[in-house]
């Protein structure tokens, strides 16, 4: 968790040389880097404009105020034809990936305007102002000769939805790196005994996203949970039924022990300033941890709501999958294979315990179980299925000691669901449920990923070249 804004750094190109030959043409050049300052413009991010850089001088001097700024992102405007030697100091100093931008003020130069100019200096002044494309070339040979990773936008600068979609993906991609390097994990109790596929390399993750994890207590949280007073019990009380639809059978003890432990749990992730928690615990019959951890599940649904996702069975991939997922604006709900249904061609997912309410189809309920299965105790539960429309599922998976991100796009549809106080959903995939099923299974994931609503692949592509991370799409 971090007040730090995402600081992404512009600057132009162009050359010295130019100016004094071609009235004019400096200024316009400088004016289409302000307008690209006001396009990349956000409330919560910080634009770093370094302006049009036209001399290897300059070039220096912008690596060290990029650096100093601390950038997150470098978009690289290429107005005209410019030396390499203009572009690689600034760059190479600054280390943080680089979009070049390559675009044309305007769909095409208007030919008969321009050669009825009569006067060759002025028609070169106007070919060099639309002339970007003319070095990428240059610049792009020297970046993979000097090992420099770069990513194009290539379009116009204006009235091209294309580019304006590609650049907002891409700081949408380094908002969430940013959040993902910031954020605090933490991690509580132990893992779920046998499920090997979830064990995970807590080193690997700080490595690959920047993720500080924070090992925590459940004697923190059952403390809190005895000192929560009846007021603010209460209060969690009145939130929980303007959250959820309540089943008429829930025991009214029952759910003032899960609000209760909503008030714990608020507090803890509060106290420790964590956006993301892992957990899994049993202790023994009639223990009180017993009671805190079979009582969590309302409490870390409101959490995965309100942007802090709560995942069970100790799955740290999954929570760094949810937290993507939700960074993006998109969800990010627990799940995993429930059923197959071959005569709707669909696939039946969702979890026990914690959901994401926010992209729920309708009101998320809760309900009370007998038994929560495979785990101990009993108490209520939530049941949602994920908004009906487009759902990108995500899965973070350990390889060999690097991090890997696989993906596949569907839709949530409607239809019968199993109504038994759990999160679940039917999903349909372009491919076929056998083909998506098997593809999936395929590349080695753990048996949990994460749901978000909406089609988001293509960002989470550029998130995966941000942090130099394989992406595999599956459809």
């Amino acid at each position: 968790m971090t007040d730090r804004k995402l600081k992404v750094g512009l600057f132009g190109i162009g050359l010295a040389a130019y100016w004094p030959q071609f009235e004019g043409l400096e200024e316009r050049l400088e004016g289409y880097v302000g307008q690209m300052a006001d396009k990349l413009a956000r409330p919560d991010i910080e634009v770093v404009n370094l302006g049009l850089i036209d001399t290897p001088e300059k070039a220096f001097d912008a690596g060290h105020r990029f650096r100093e700024a601390d950038v997150d992102i470098i978009f690289l405007h290429v107005t005209t034809y410019a030396l390499s030697s203009t572009v690689l100091p600034v760059v190479r100093r600054a280390r943080v990936p680089v979009i070049i931008l390559n675009l044309q003020p305007e769909a095409s130069i208007d030919y008969r305007s321009f050669n009825a100019l009569g006067n060759r200096t002025k028609m070169t002044g106007e070919w060099l102002a639309h002339c970007g494309a003319c070095p990428v070339p240059e610049i792009a040979n020297v970046f993979r000769r000097s090992g420099v990773a770069f990513h194009q936008i290539t379009g116009m600068l204006h009235g091209d939805p294309i580019v304006d979609r590609e650049i907002a993906g891409w700081i949408d991609a380094a908002r969430v790196a940013h959040v993902m390097a910031h954020n605090r994990l933490g991690v509580m109790g132990r893992y779920y005994s046998g499920m090997l596929d979830i064990y995970s390399d807590l080193t690997a993750h700080a490595a690959a996203f920047g993720t500080h994890i924070e090992i925590v207590e459940i004697d923190e949280l059952a403390r809190l949970r005895r000192e929560a007073t009846d007021e603010e019990i209460a209060l969690s009380l009145t939130t929980i039924r303007q959250e959820f639809d309540i089943d008429p059978d829930c025991d009214p003890a029952e759910l003032r022990r899960a609000a209760g432990t909503a008030v714990a749990l608020r507090k803890f992730v509060d106290a420790r300033k964590l956006g993301s928690l892992a957990y899994y615990y049993e202790s023994t019959p009639g223990h009180e941890y017993e009671d805190v951890i079979t009582s969590v599940i309302v409490g870390c649904s409101l959490l995965t709501a309100q942007g802090v996702p709560v995942a069970g069975e100790y799955e740290v991939k999954n929570v760094q999958a949810m937290k993507i997922m939700d960074s993006f604006g998109v969800g990010g709900s627990f799940t995993e294979y429930y059923a197959m249904d071959f005569r709707e061609d669909v696939v039946l997912m969702g979890h026990d315990g914690p959901g994401h309410i926010k992209v729920a189809e309708g009101r998320t309920k809760i309900r009370p179980l007998m038994v929560y299965h495979g785990k101990v105790g009993s108490g209520v539960s939530v049941e949602m299925s994920v908004r009906h429309g487009p759902v990108t599922l995500l899965s973070v998976i350990e390889r060999e000691g690097r991090i890997v991100l696989l993906c596949a796009q569907g839709e949530s549809v409607p239809g019968p669901i199993l109504e038994i106080g759990n999160t679940n959903s039917r999903y349909k995939f372009e491919i076929g449920a056998r083909r998506f099923v098997e593809s999936w299974n395929a590349e080695g994931p753990a048996h949990h990923c994460a749901v978000g609503v909406g089609h988001i692949a293509g960002k989470i592509e550029k998130l995966g070249k941000l942090l130099d991370l394989e992406v595999i799409q599956i459809c």
